[in-house]
């Protein structure tokens, strides 16, 4: 029961991330700068910062995981390899 409740909260939180970036970016620039519903939203720069701060950090993150796990499996073969020759 857990696992679905969890489900359901990420599926509304993407859900709900994406009708307001959708709205934000493809929208909001047909309606008029004085109305209310631009207080709502950061202004457009932003519409293309926070997708590529997020791209370089998801990258980064990635980038370190895969580095880690392949010095560590280098690591391993060159130990395994030293035992076999020390034999």
């Amino acid at each position: 029961m857990l696992d679905r409740l969890v489900g359901l909260t990420m599926l509304l939180a993407a859900t709900s991330v994406f009708v307001y970036y959708t709205v934000w970016t493809l929208f909001m620039p047909f309606v008029d700068d004085d109305h209310i519903l631009h207080s709502f939203f950061l202004p457009r720069v932003w519409a293309i910062r926070i997708p590529v701060i997020l791209i370089i950090l998801f990258g980064t993150i990635v980038g370190s995981f895969l580095s880690t796990v392949m010095i560590r499996s280098n690591r391993k073969k060159a130990l395994k390899a030293k035992q076999k020759k020390a034999t």
